[in-house]
């Protein structure tokens, strides 16, 4: 709950067909702490269905060929009108005006399909991510929830979730595999967040998680710490 009892209202930021969104519907109401109130959209894809089906109201807002500052104001006026605590970007592929950032410092994460620091940063999204961590021959993936400031990628880490990557691996085969843990750490990290916030204080990095994938049909086991810690 925020300062006022009430929970806190979200926006979501998304670009595409919004499953992390829908993870984020599916848990709102678990605690309590928070709502989605607003999806914004650059443009109209998957996840203004979500969110119509769940009365959860749509602004798209036109990010090519315009100004910043003028999507800055459209942006800032439908947060305001919506009376938005926290803005969560999940698959929103463009970059947010350095005024919105201003305004949400340390009420805005972001979750990206790679453990940040390394496999970030302009251009690093969605298969790409996974191409070139296959390709770089690394032992481990996962996602990262982290704060959003005016440098892609580049804020301080809120919470990440390890996924091993595979001898086999292809980039589908990993992303199918880190879009599950995304799922389940991205609602996770904005409860942490949510209840830091109502106890007026800075959150603390979550603990880490390191899930092992076994084979298709057994059960996910997690290997050093309890999925409730997250």
């Amino acid at each position: 709950m925020s300062p006022t009892g009430e929970p806190f209202n979200v926006a979501v930021f998304a670009s595409g067909g919004g499953t992390n969104f829908q993870s984020l519907l599916d848990h709102q109401n678990e605690q309590g702490l928070w709502r989605v109130a607003l999806l914004v959209m650059n443009r109209e894809a998957g996840a203004a269905d979500r969110a119509r089906a769940a009365d959860v109201p749509v602004r798209v807002i036109a990010t090519r060929d315009r100004a910043e500052e003028d999507v800055a104001r459209e942006t800032l006026t439908a947060l305001e009108e919506h009376r938005i605590d926290i803005v969560l970007l999940a698959g929103y592929l463009r970059r947010i005006p350095s005024e919105v950032v201003s305004r949400y410092r340390g009420r805005m994460l972001n979750i990206h399909p790679a453990l940040l620091p390394d496999f970030g940063g302009s251009g690093m999204y969605g298969r790409k991510v996974h191409e070139t961590v296959v390709a770089a021959g690394v032992d481990s993936s996962g996602a990262t929830v982290h704060f959003v400031d005016e440098e892609y990628d580049d804020g301080a880490i809120l919470g990440q979730w390890y996924v091993d990557v595979r001898p086999d691996d292809t980039a589908d085969t990993l992303a199918e595999r880190v879009l599950r843990a995304e799922h389940r750490l991205y609602p996770s990290a904005v409860d942490h967040l949510c209840r830091a916030l109502a106890e007026g204080h800075t959150p603390e990095r979550m603990k880490d998680v390191r899930l092992d994938y076994p084979p298709k049909g057994s059960q996910n086991r997690i290997t050093n710490e309890d999925e409730d810690e997250v």
